[in-house]
């Protein structure tokens, strides 16, 4: 097996494999054998695409090998009732005709992921691995923790599906709601990978970001009185219509304050207002005020208005990230209020509320607290303090293209007086 093979394989896995395992758990209705199988006909294909070449349409050679995998394992437990007859006969779907109010596998996959039975983390861990196929270093880091706790997680989210008997189907209308909260936040989840990404050779991931909002936008039209949802799904347009402008040919990142706002997406934009103002309308109507997502939008749709960084309306942007600060209390919150504060009024303010993010411990070993502390300090004309800090941001951050540029920074601010 070359490395070429082995980079392919998992390129399509990247690309196909939460459709496979969403495929086959809705044959199974197990969704941890479903992911079993799926890794089995990944390994397979390391084994038959150097010796027989690359299949026409890769997602449907895996999802038929881990589909007769399932039956494989059916029939060694002689498990022949009326599913492995269809099956083993035909391994193509069979639409029943029956109604279902999510006719989406992806988005089942997600509801099946978030149940209740579940913990949130394993919710959030569970789902990130099998919906948006993230490894468990690129979750670990996403989520601030380590990689055996996300592996914990994982497994205990699996084993607690399969003891409860829960299957892979459509939940009743009446239980979207209680799990609303945790479809949202892993939703967002996959779009902020797609957004900025953990780990790899790109900053963006752009069909991350597509499938998170293709995702959103069903949800919101399964609870369009819902507020969140809206809110949501105009957070991630608004932020999905910069990607055009944030990075370089050559995939090296592009900072705000550098971006031609000419290329960002207008019709996204006026989207996104559209979404936001029916999000507030929704809010409205059930007498209760904006939630998180709502707050971030209007601080991205700031951005998004603004012909400039000069014309940005700061003091609006600080003051909506001390709203969601006390709605949903976060140290990347507070960083980003750190950044905005900067912006309205000076980096030594806002060096202070850096400082007490650090001394609560919560972002320890991060990349975010020295490349922020680094960009305020070389505001402040403390060079050497920048360079070392961004330098040791550039440590500590797995994604290329984000390493190589807190370095070209740190660089640029020269050597040691």
């Amino acid at each position: 097996m070359t490395n070429d093979t082995r980079r392919e394989v998992e390129a399509v896995w990247r690309i196909e494999g939460a459709r496979i395992v969403a495929s086959v758990a809705k044959m199974t209705g197990d969704l941890g054998l479903a992911e079993d199988v799926a890794q089995e006909a990944l390994v397979e294909a390391l084994t038959a695409w150097p010796r027989d070449g690359a299949p026409a349409n890769p997602g449907s050679w895996l999802t038929a090998v881990a589909k007769r995998r399932v039956v494989d394992a059916w029939r060694r437990r002689s498990a022949l009732d009326d599913r492995y007859a269809g099956i083993s006969h035909e391994l193509d779907e069979v639409d029943s005709g029956e109604w279902e109010p999510i006719d989406d596998d992806m988005l089942r996959l997600v509801f099946t992921a978030c149940h209740p039975a579940l913990s949130r983390e394993s919710q959030i861990a569970l789902t990130l691995r099998v919906v948006a196929g993230l490894t468990t270093d690129e979750i670990a880091r996403m989520l601030l923790t380590t990689v055996p706790t996300v592996q914990a997680r994982i497994t205990r989210a699996k084993k607690t599906l399969a003891a409860a008997g829960i299957p892979f189907e459509t939940p009743d209308p009446s239980e979207w709601k209680s799990r609303l909260g945790a479809v949202l936040g892993v939703i967002y989840m996959v779009f902020t990978e797609g957004y900025a990404a953990t780990a790899g050779e790109r900053w963006v991931r752009p069909d991350l970001a597509d499938e998170a909002i293709r995702l959103g936008r069903v949800v919101a039209g399964l609870l369009p009185r819902e507020p969140e949802p809206l809110a949501l799904l105009a957070l991630m347009d608004f932020q999905r219509s910069r990607f055009a402008a944030r990075e370089t040919r050559d995939g090296a990142p592009i900072l705000l304050a550098d971006q031609d706002r000419s290329r960002w997406d207008r019709g996204q934009i006026a989207r996104a207002v559209d979404e936001l103002r029916r999000a507030d309308a929704a809010s409205a109507a059930r007498g209760v005020g904006r939630g998180a997502y709502a707050l971030q939008a209007e601080i991205a749709q700031c951005h998004a208005v603004a012909p400039s960084v000069s014309d940005t309306d700061w003091s609006r942007i600080v003051l909506l990230y001390e709203i969601l600060g006390r709605l949903a209390p976060s140290p990347v919150v507070e960083l980003n209020r750190a950044a905005a504060v900067s912006m309205a009024s000076g980096p030594a303010e806002a060096l202070a509320i850096v400082d007490e993010v650090e001394r609560s411990g919560a972002l320890r070993g991060s990349h975010l607290i020295p490349s922020v502390r680094g960009e305020l300090l070389a505001q402040l004309g403390r060079v050497d303090e920048a360079r070392s800090q961004l330098a040791a941001a550039a440590g500590l951050i797995a994604n290329t293209v984000q390493r190589q540029a807190l370095q070209a920074k740190a660089a640029a601010l020269g050597g040691a007086d």
